[in-house]
């Protein structure tokens, strides 16, 4: 019923094939050593930073990338692309080139592009140049246009720390 080829059968081989020396065959990328780490391209954007949301940051936050915040904030933020995750809570200034709220913010919001999606909650002023609201987010406050709205903004300032509290030793 099935016989064999003579096609697929090895023959004798040329001179050319038999003088040159063969590497294994493997079907895995050739491997560096661990330390010698280059980047993909040489201005690869680092990954946005999580902040996750059994995380409580009191203080300020100040990054030139990216942050995506789940957790709670109590103070300022300043980054490029800011987004609030609909599990966060914001309590303090934004200040970002985008910024995307999915959750609750009190306090100021300036930025370049701002959008409060469907489950947003502001309550504070918006300072933006331009803004999209979806339907369903809830916002209290006032909101103003500006060409440049990050102009005005301050830097978010260090919090002094704390003295210690010392009470007294039973009188």
């Amino acid at each position: 019923m099935f016989s064999k080829s003579k096609i697929h059968e090895p023959g004798p081989k040329a001179a050319s094939e038999t003088d040159k020396p063969k590497a294994p065959e493997s079907s895995l990328p050739p491997t560096r050593p661990l330390g010698d780490f280059t980047p993909s391209s040489p201005r690869a954007k680092p990954a946005a930073s999580i902040l996750s949301s059994d995380l409580t940051i009191v203080g300020n936050i100040k990054t030139t990338g990216d942050i995506q915040v789940e957790g709670v904030v109590e103070g300022d933020i300043r980054a490029h692309l800011l987004t609030v995750g609909e599990t966060a809570t914001i309590r303090g200034e934004i200040i970002a080139d985008d910024v995307v709220v999915n959750g609750r913010v009190v306090g100021r919001v300036r930025g370049l592009k701002v959008r409060l999606t469907s489950t947003a909650r502001v309550e504070g002023d918006i300072i933006h140049k331009t803004i999209a609201i979806e339907s369903g987010a809830h916002f209290e406050g006032s909101v103003q246009r500006q060409d440049d709205p990050l102009q005005g903004a301050q830097a978010p300032k260090l919090m002094p720390p704390e003295a210690p509290v010392i009470a007294p030793q039973g009188e």
